[in-house]
C-alpha cells in the first residue's frame, strides 16, 4: 500500500503545482495546509488522500488529469486524454500524426541523451523527460483517434 500512496501522493503534488496553490484552495475551498497534507510524504499523513470531488475540481483547470492518469495506471489501464481547450483541432490526419510522432520522439531521445551524459539522470532531469514521454503519449492519442476516424 505504501507505494501505491506514495504514487497518488506524487500525482496529487502534480496536480495542485500545475493548477497552482492559490487558485487551488479557491477552487476547493481548503487551505494551503490541507492540500499540502493531501500529497506530503510524512509519516503522519501517509493515510490522506484529496476527496475525489476535490481532484475533479482542479483537473478541470490543470493541463492534464494527473491523479485520474494515476489512478488507471494502478489499475493496469490507461485513458486517453484529448486536451482541445487551448487549441483548435489539429489537421491533416494520420500522415500529419507520423511526422509529429516521429518528430516528438526525437525530442525524447535528445532529452534522454542529455540526461544521460554523465551516467546519472537527476530529479530535474526525470522531469523533462516525463514531460516529453507525456507529449509523445499525445500524438499517440491524436493519431489513435484519426486511425479511429478513418476506420469508421
Amino acid at each position: 500500500m505504501a507505494g501505491i500512496g506514495s504514487y497518488l501522493k506524487k500525482h496529487t503534488e502534480a496536480l495542485v503545482k500545475d493548477v497552482g496553490i492559490e487558485p487551488a484552495c479557491a477552487l476547493t475551498g481548503k487551505s494551503k495546509a490541507t492540500l499540502g497534507r493531501y500529497y506530503s510524504d510524512n509519516a503522519e499523513h501517509a493515510d490522506r488522500f484529496m476527496p475525489i470531488d476535490a481532484v475533479v475540481l482542479l483537473e478541470k483547470e490543470a493541463s492534464f488529469p494527473y491523479v485520474t492518469t494515476a489512478l488507471a495506471e494502478l489499475q493496469g489501464g490507461s485513458i486517453a486524454f484529448e486536451d482541445r481547450r487551448n487549441s483548435t483541432p489539429s489537421t491533416g490526419g494520420v500522415n500529419a500524426d507520423v511526422i509529429a510522432l516521429s518528430q516528438r520522439f526525437a525530442m525524447l531521445m535528445t532529452e534522454y541523451q542529455q540526461s544521460i551524459e554523465d551516467g546519472i539522470i537527476t530529479v530535474n532531469e526525470a522531469k523533462r523527460l516525463l514531460r516529453e514521454t507525456s507529449l509523445l503519449q499525445r500524438v499517440l492519442i491524436d493519431m489513435k483517434l484519426h486511425l479511429e476516424e478513418e476506420s469508421a
